[in-house]
């Protein structure tokens, strides 16, 4: 009977206050989740607060919160999904994790941290928040393309994050970082996983189908969490975390397609312990450790914020996604949330390690989700101010690259094209995995070869084990030279595919822009397969040898990136003249009594490819532009769309400069995608 007074007790001391908490940061229009974290706080055993509950049963209720919270995210994720957003988005998460384990893992090394607490100090600050942006994006009614991307990015984490988490559990139960250790612990996972899914596919989806069409709300939602508990019983059972098993249930769910109906009516139940697990987190907030490690928190906070935006905005851009919307994405994502914590739990359940980590993740969290509904607001702002900062080459790349990639989506031979570029990408990724192995191999066995070699030639223990990295160097040279060799290629046919070559002997007019778009592509490819490997054999190498190689490889890039983006602004000089040419004869056109060609510049679309499919946009007497300077209505950094040359009566203005003034009668031509013209019309109309 005191079992039941305590447990009864526990839980209307986390509820109630959390009542209190969540309206006050409703009030203040900030998450409910830093709510949850403050009622923790109150309640835990480090404040004088005489509202103190069981830690031991409050931790028991929260487990059941972050099964219920990863058995959602399985019902929002299906494979059909995946394969949506995977060229895109899944590219742009792996980008970011990459790099955000990586600065995590050295940041980690730099405070004295061991391997482990550092290693899962990486994973702990790689995922982004999926409740926090969720909830900030409804309350600021954030819609189109920016959900679109962001929400497909967080898609991805999640199950990077899934992953991750299995790792960890394997590597930190194992016995140690070993190639031997690291390849059976891969092998294991992926064994159960298949398993799991494979019998998963064949009786999950067709169970929850019967069970809905009885119609009976009550026995679906028993039914559904069931399962999730089973599957979740049954992960732990192998040795994986609880939370694996969850999202595996929910996953499963999600394939009888009655994944919304029971998203609908787990949501209650998972909102309860939900609130339950954010309140544990609270509890073991010790501001003692967190004064002892304020540096830390620090340095993280600002690991997350600045790496997020830096990552996620390249790899949205490269992905084919404008400088706006790139920019935005990062600032949105630039947080850490419930992932952060079930990580940083799983280190402590499996004494990988100290005590610290669990309150500086949370104390990150917290940080970095206050900031999170400032950052997006201020997004749109900023990212303006980043298009008016680059510099008038980059601004010109930026705004026609979104077009090429448009260009290579609609291109009829995009399946020819697209076996070609799954057959180089699959050799990239092997010369990356080649590098990986001898990398590792390497600093595993070091000392054994070290030994053997020393033994037969007598070099001494100084000089031999410099002969075998210089051997191994020289072994994983060529695999390197592979990955910017393969990168080039594959850049050389994605530009041929958004930008033909002109057959029968013409003159190649697209020459310029599909140079800079091979550039492009090369540098990008090149950085998405990288930035993996160096993450991922960081642990294994003494200091920052392979960031550093990877820096010296993207910069020698960079200058003929440079070079590239010069000539084109030349080239779209060039072309803008043409353009005016073509305008003034439009508008002699209008004087005489014909018909005026309805698309005159299909003619210079023909002439010059490449500059963005440039059409004429006539301002009114009653347009809103009138009046105003191109730096003023700011139409290329809130569409995207560039102002290549204005016709005004007799006279033309090449690449009109910021400060411009429109009239009424400018014609004006616009490049960009479509999707951005149609925007600029909308604004200028």
């Amino acid at each position: 009977m005191h079992d039941a007074h305590a447990f009864l007790q526990a839980l209307a001391t986390v509820l109630c206050v959390a009542a209190v908490t969540t309206v006050l940061f409703q009030r203040l229009r900030q998450p409910v989740v830093l709510g949850y974290i403050l009622a923790g706080f109150i309640i835990g055993p480090h404040v004088p607060v005489p509202l103190v509950a069981d830690p031991g049963i409050v931790q028991t209720l929260s487990e059941l919160g972050v099964i219920l919270l990863m058995f959602s995210l399985g019902l929002e994720f299906s494979l059909r999904k995946l394969f949506q957003v995977g060229p895109t988005a899944g590219l742009t998460a792996v980008i970011q994790c990459s790099v955000m384990v990586w600065l995590g893992f050295i940041t980690g090394r730099a405070f004295g941290w061991t391997m482990l607490e550092s290693l899962f100090t990486g994973c702990c600050i790689a995922i982004s928040s999926t409740t926090i942006i969720a909830k900030a994006f409804d309350e600021q009614n954030i819609r189109g393309a920016l959900r679109g991307i962001v929400v497909g990015i967080l898609i991805v984490e999640d199950l990077i994050g899934i992953l991750l988490m299995a790792m960890l559990t394997a590597v930190s139960t194992g016995s140690g970082l070993s190639a031997w250790d690291l390849a059976l612990t891969v092998g294991k996972l992926a064994a159960f996983l298949v398993g799991l899914v494979a019998i998963g596919l064949l009786v999950v989806p067709r169970v929850m189908r019967a069970i809905t069409k009885l119609q009976r709300p009550e026995t679906t939602l028993v039914t559904s969490i069931g399962i999730c508990f089973a599957i979740a019983l049954l992960a732990q059972a192998f040795g994986y975390s609880v939370a694996l098993g969850a999202f595996l249930a929910g996953s499963l769910v999600a394939e009888s397609g009655e994944g919304k109906e029971i998203e609908h009516l787990v949501q209650p139940v998972r909102d309860l312990f939900g609130a339950v697990f954010f309140v544990s987190v609270g509890m073991l907030i010790d501001p003692a450790l967190i004064r002892e490690h304020w540096a830390a928190i620090a340095v993280l906070t600002g690991v997350v914020i600045v790496g997020k935006i830096l990552s996620v905005s390249l790899g949205a851009f490269f992905t084919g996604n404008g400088t706006r919307t790139s920019v935005q994405a990062g600032l949105s994502l630039s947080q850490i949330g419930e992932f952060s914590f079930i990580i940083a739990g799983l280190g402590l359940s499996l004494k990988a390690t100290g005590l610290f980590l669990y309150p500086v993740a949370v104390a990150v969290s917290a940080i970095t989700t206050l900031t999170t509904p400032w950052l997006i607001r201020a997004s749109g702002p900023i990212a303006n101010w980043v298009d008016r900062k680059l510099p008038a080459p980059l601004q010109t790349f930026a705004s026609l690259y979104g077009s090429w990639v448009e260009n290579l989506r609609t291109s009829p031979r995009q399946k020819t094209v697209g076996a070609r570029v799954r057959r180089m990408a699959l050799l990239m990724l092997l010369d990356a995995a080649f590098v990986t192995v001898i990398v590792i191999g390497t600093s595993v066995l070091l000392p054994r070869i070290t030994v053997f070699i020393d033994e037969r030639m007598g070099w001494g223990k100084t000089l031999t084990p410099w002969v075998v990295i210089g051997l191994a160097v020289a072994l994983a040279l060529p695999f390197c030279v592979g990955i910017v060799r393969m990168g080039r290629r594959l850049g050389v046919i994605l530009a041929e595919g958004a930008l033909p070559a002109a057959a029968n002997g013409k003159v190649d007019l697209a020459a310029a822009p599909r140079r800079m778009l091979v550039v492009a592509l090369q540098l990008a490819s090149v950085f998405m397969v990288s930035v993996p490997v160096v993450a991922i054999t960081q642990p294994f190498l003494p200091g920052v040898p392979g960031a550093v190689l990877l820096l010296v490889s993207l910069g020698v890039m960079g200058f003929a990136f440079w070079k590239s983006a010069t000539h084109l602004q030349g080239h779209m000089r060039a072309g803008a003249q043409v353009i005016v040419e073509a305008l003034a004869a439009q508008s002699h056109a209008k004087g005489d009594d014909e018909e005026p060609p309805k698309d005159l510049l299909q003619g210079v679309r023909q002439l010059l490819p490449g500059i963005g499919e440039p059409e004429s946009v006539a301002l009114g007497e009653a347009s809103a532009a009138v009046g105003r300077t191109l730096a003023e209505l700011n139409l290329r950094g809130m569409t995207g769309a560039t102002v290549l040359a204005i016709r005004r009566g007799e006279a033309g203005v090449l690449v009109p400069t910021a400060q411009e003034v429109l009239r009424a009668g400018d014609i004006l031509a616009l490049a960009g995608t479509h999707e951005a013209i149609d925007a600029a019309k909308g604004v200028l109309g």
